[in-house]
């Protein structure tokens, strides 16, 4: 088994690959003209760092970009072949055997898809390699191959074919990674804990001691795959430059539950929903038995029950799971924050305040936050099916076809030091379509309008709320148009019953004139204060829940309003497991609606490549 650097690994050609990319390598190389993605436009190669040859995002509507695929394609393709695959196993070292799984059986390893350029005077597999040759890579890294999609050795619709058709040509590798306890990676299925930490700080340490490397790597990806970025960054490798978490997870809890509300789902993430993963009918099964595999068994149902992180009794299992504290105090490298407005998979408080939080820690940031749901800024397919109040308002407008050359402006910059460094700010799009750039999000010019809920109108209903009756309020109409940002609150004075010692609220925000969706809040009242620190309630207790809306980014027209609508649950969540008995609400001086508002206008937004303008600018 030969070594690189003092590290082992063990490497195996696909050669079949080769001949299933000879299509494709015919594709590239007869479409390496300026105009074979870009129509009308002849920029300067982004391999030259002269000038730079992407134009700022608010004057590339006249771009004109391929969209015959699935995802977008960069506006000036690459002059390299992309070579055949390699399949790689990395040895992880340091799995302990209380760990369970390869900590007892051994040889603890993660298995990864290798697509490298091919460029002339480079032999990839030497011992050494040429002056000149070593390339970055781009990695991203997750649980689905052979799981659910594709090996890791074939090109994932998911995210791999966009990254290794757009970006190899480009002279960068391109890496798919398996997680521990999926795809051909051994050990056991461990959920975003450390032992997964620990395999993917060993592939991406791979990828940046190779001598065909030049020692940088980026993490991209969307979901599960969108969360091991944050996990790359909280390990601590030296070799980790930038990363672009897509619909992440800063923290597996931080998701789950919210102001001690918990997802449906929640419970049953480790062993319900993923442990199966680790379970094939093969003799490796027994590696799933692992500790993390185990604690989930009860650390789900037990989170359900307190609403908390179950830290008062001693688990570390959810802290375990939190990835953004470490992130913020290891990594080294620059951020490009993506998420969808319309994600209520992975709900978009994941992207924001950690986009200013980010900032302030001293990281380069970029944020791109589209109207979109669980999706990729590019998928035609998955943003027109969207509903209204759930982004169909702003589709097409929400398709970013120039998404793949931003990407390439990013990874020249922060892996290889091409070209000028990309402008961290925030790309925004409000409900109606309408993108603009702000300096971050959410803006820093945030005013806040204070509505007492005792000038609404309560429209049905009344202030007892029980488990299947809701109220509603109709708040007063605005004067002008009103842009509704951010993270705007609610606190509403609530009494539990007197055989009850919590309750659980939920509150969603309409447009008063369209009953169009606007934003949502939830709350356990154990958490009334916000946060995930509880208390115990005394049955009949008083308390003001302090509610905050997640993430949103609305249009109200003048003359128009919104209205609120109050019942214990909504959305995908669950009642509080201590008391589903009525509520009784006061709208007194203590309940209020706090509304965070920007004043943007036309002369704000900027129309994205291939879209007509904006109806009404």
């Amino acid at each position: 088994m030969p070594h690189l650097r003092g590290v082992p690994y063990r490497i195996v050609i696909a050669m079949d690959t080769k001949t299933a990319l000879i299509p494709l390598l015919m594709v590239l190389l007869m479409s390496s003209a300026p105009l074979s993605g870009c129509f009308g436009n002849d920029p300067a190669s982004p391999d030259s760092d002269v000038d730079h040859w992407l134009p700022p995002v608010e004057e590339r509507s006249d771009m004109l970009y391929d969209d015959t695929d699935v995802f977008s394609r960069v506006s000036w393709n690459g002059s390299y072949e992309i070579d055949e695959v390699r399949s790689v196993y990395v040895p992880i070292p340091g799995i302990n055997p209380t760990d369970g799984g390869a900590g007892v059986t051994g040889g603890a390893e993660v298995h990864l898809g290798l697509w490298l350029p091919v460029i002339d005077g480079c032999d990839w597999d030497a011992g050494s390699v040429t002056e000149g040759c070593q390339v970055p890579v781009i990695a991203e890294i997750g649980p689905y191959y052979d799981d659910g999609d594709v090996d890791a050795l074939t090109p994932a619709d998911r995210l791999g074919r966009f990254l290794i058709e757009n970006f190899v040509p480009h002279g960068f590798g391109v890496a798919q990674v398996s997680v521990f306890g999926t795809g051909e990676s051994n050990h056991c299925m461990d959920l975003m804990g450390h032992d997964e930490q620990a395999g993917i700080k060993g592939a991406v340490d791979w990828l940046g001691m190779q001598p065909w490397s030049n020692g940088r790597v980026g993490a991209i990806g969307k979901s599960y795959d969108g969360s091991t970025p944050w996990n790359a960054a909280a390990s601590g490798s030296e070799y980790l430059a930038t990363i672009v978490p897509m619909s992440g997870l800063i923290g597996m809890h931080d998701l789950m539950w919210r102001n001690g509300s918990m997802e449906a789902r929640g419970a049953i993430m480790h062993n319900g929903v993923y442990g199966s993963f680790g379970l094939d009918g093969d003799a490796g099964d027994i590696e799933n038995a692992c500790e993390g595999y185990i604690e989930g068994y009860y650390a789900g149902p037990a989170a359900y029950m307190t609403g908390d992180n179950l830290g008062w009794t001693g688990s570390d299992y959810w802290e375990e799971r939190h990835f953004l504290t470490d992130a913020l105090q290891r990594f080294k490298g620059s951020i490009y924050i993506i998420h969808g407005l319309q994600d209520w998979n992975v709900d978009p408080h994941m992207a924001f305040p950690t986009h200013q939080m980010a900032i302030d820690a001293g990281f380069d940031v970029k944020g791109l936050y589209g109207q979109w749901a669980h999706d990729y800024p590019d998928r035609y397919g998955g943003h027109e099916a969207l509903s209204s109040g759930r982004g169909a308002e702003a589709f097409p407008y929400t398709l970013r076809w120039d998404w793949a050359d931003d990407l390439l402006e990013w990874f020249d910059f922060y892996l290889r030091d091409i070209g000028p460094q990309p402008r961290l700010i925030a790309e925004v799009q409000d409900n109606m379509g309408g993108w603009r750039v702000e300096g971050t999000y959410p803006p820093a010019d945030v005013e806040w309008s204070m509505v007492g809920l005792g000038e609404c109108d309560v429209v049905l209903g009344g202030p007892t709320i029980t488990s299947s009756s809701q109220t509603v309020l109709d708040c007063p109409a605005f004067e002008s148009e009103t842009r509704i940002v951010g993270t705007p609150t609610i606190h509403i004075e609530a009494q539990i019953g007197l055989l009850a010692t919590s309750g659980h609220l939920f509150v969603e925000m309409v447009q008063t004139s369209s009953g169009m969706h606007l934003g949502h809040a939830v709350m356990d009242l154990r958490f009334h204060e916000g946060g995930n620190q509880g208390e115990a309630l005394f049955p009949g207790s008083t308390v003001t829940a302090r509610m905050e809306f997640l993430g949103m980014d609305v249009v109200v027209p003048p003359g128009d309003g919104v209205s609120l609508i109050i019942s214990q649950t909504g959305e995908d969540y669950v009642p509080s497991p201590v008391s589903t008995l009525p509520v009784t609400i006061t709208l007194g001086d203590a309940s209020t609606l706090g509304l965070s508002i920007v004043e943007r206008g036309c002369d704000d937004l900027f129309l994205p490549p291939m879209q007509s303008p904006y109806p009404g600018c």
